[in-house]
């Protein structure tokens, strides 16, 4: 997979879900704009795997060799294809992110953390009773930071999912909702779970997080797994998956 599959993937028509994207939270900083409104989610999560094969090789991406090879020619694909300009923006800044050569991310205010929103909601199909689906938010706060509990420090960053209209979450997961990282500038990387530990919202919508490793730099991230809720002991539980959504922020 490569960064010139998620150029190309960008023009695929597929039968889906479209919807307005969040409005971003007034400490939201971030290099990368959210994807605009009216764009298939199922489409967008199909460039998950190209985002991350073009992230995750063994050597620098900006280095030299097949992946900046790859980069290249995925810019100079993005500059003929007639995709609108918003979503030609989004893509370049992923390029650009990937490679080093957008910055290295967003100033952090001195009043508050940075909260970075991933690029799209997801979707779960028949994750609210009655075959109702919900719609899924993650973000993702560098530490220093008192959010999510107990705080990411520095060096972490503090994962949030959040399904909106569902229940409370059951105390095991199985499968979980995942998150899977990479450091783009130390190549750390890895995949941890998300939880109901820190009880964020107790009554619903569910809602877990977990507090990472990640090191500090570029860090480019994909949440995507299944998640369990009950209303109470008397109902059913419900299991339902949510297609990737991905996020690239400075740590």
């Amino acid at each position: 997979m490569s960064a010139l599959t998620l150029a190309a993937s960008a023009v695929v028509i597929v039968p889906a879900t479209a919807f307005a994207a969040p409005a971003p939270a007034t400490q939201a900083s971030s290099t990368i704009p959210v994807i605009p409104e009216g764009v298939p989610v199922e489409a967008l999560a199909s460039l998950v795997p190209a985002i991350i094969g073009a992230a995750a090789g063994p050597a620098d991406i900006a280095a030299a060799g097949p992946q900046a090879a790859i980069l290249d020619q995925a810019k100079q694909i993005l500059s003929t294809l007639n995709l609108p300009q918003s979503i030609k923006d989004t893509l370049n800044k992923i390029i650009t992110f990937l490679d080093g050569s957008g910055g290295g991310g967003p100033d952090i205010p001195k009043d508050g953390p940075v909260i970075s929103q991933f690029l799209w909601p997801t979707l779960g199909k028949g994750c609210i009773g009655s075959g109702g689906d919900s719609v899924g938010t993650a973000l993702a706060v560098a530490g220093p930071a008192t959010l999510p509990p107990p705080g990411p420090a520095v060096g972490q960053t503090g994962f949030v999912f959040t399904a909106l209209g569902t229940k409370r979450p059951t105390e095991i997961q199985n499968p979980p909702i995942t998150v899977q990282w990479l450091n783009l500038d130390t190549r750390q990387s890895g995949v941890a779970t998300l939880t109901d530990e820190a009880k964020i919202n107790p009554d619903g919508p569910a809602t877990l997080s977990a507090i990472v490793n990640t090191g500090s730099g570029r860090i480019a991230a994909v949440v995507s797994g299944s998640l369990t809720t009950q209303a109470d002991e008397a109902s059913q539980p419900i299991t339902c998956s949510f297609l990737p959504t991905a996020g690239f922020f400075t740590a």
